[in-house]
């Protein structure tokens, strides 16, 4: 009997919990709902990751995320242009529009985000609702691979490997996927063993060199 009533009161404490819990959780989603819709830039974010990602109360909700992210794209946010151009891309919490998805991480490249950047780099690579254009692509890329993208790295030095939108460069090639790798990426250190295969020990030496020296300047960045 005692031990029964001791289980019996800890399921009634931990239910309590519980309850406690989503109460708390359903607080402070209508405490973000009514800041949000007062204009506070912060609690808009909120809303729409708790929302993206179901969690502060919130069920997962793509299309009340995609609101919410889309309030805050209008107003310039970078952050939000890029996350809501992946809905679109997606068709996450919206119509699947490749054309929407370019827009938005447009806006959000030109000012200097590297995911978008890199997106948009996977967009003409791919030829995905643009015209298929490698040049397009190694621009991107480099823009965000220059921003310590990993991904990006690892593309901008198969790009310049297979020599598709710039000039073959098996020296350059190998210079950005090291680096890539550097940060720990697995692909890249696959890849490094193929770029390396038509170069000579010195033009490896080399291109190691320059990764290594690129690391060292880049560490600020990768704080």
């Amino acid at each position: 009997m005692t031990t029964q009533s001791s289980l019996s009161s800890a399921a009634c404490i931990f239910l309590a919990g519980i309850g406690l819990a989503l109460a708390q959780g359903n607080v402070a989603l209508d405490d973000l709902k009514v800041r949000a819709e007062a204009g506070d830039r912060s609690a808009t974010r909120q809303l729409a990751e708790a929302y993206y990602l179901g969690r502060e109360g919130a069920e997962q909700n793509f299309t009340e995320a995609a609101r919410w992210y889309t309030k805050l794209a209008q107003q310039g946010d970078v952050r939000s242009q890029t996350t809501l151009g992946l809905m679109y891309a997606r068709g996450y919490g919206v119509k699947k529009d490749p054309a929407a998805a370019l827009r938005w991480w447009s806006f959000a490249a030109a000012a200097n985000d590297p995911g978008a950047q890199y997106n948009l780099g996977l967009l003409y690579a791919n030829g995905d609702g643009v015209a298929q254009d490698y040049a397009q692509a190694a621009q991107w890329y480099d823009k965000a691979a220059q921003r310590t993208h990993v991904q990006a790295q690892h593309n901008l030095g198969l790009l310049y490997f297979e020599g598709k939108g710039v000039a073959r460069d098996p020296l350059r090639a190998y210079f950005w996927v090291k680096v890539a790798a550097l940060q720990g990426d697995d692909l890249a250190q696959e890849s490094l063993k193929k770029v390396a295969a038509g170069m000579s020990p010195e033009q490896i030496r080399q291109a190691e060199a320059q990764a290594d020296e690129w690391m060292k300047r880049a560490k600020k960045l990768l704080k």
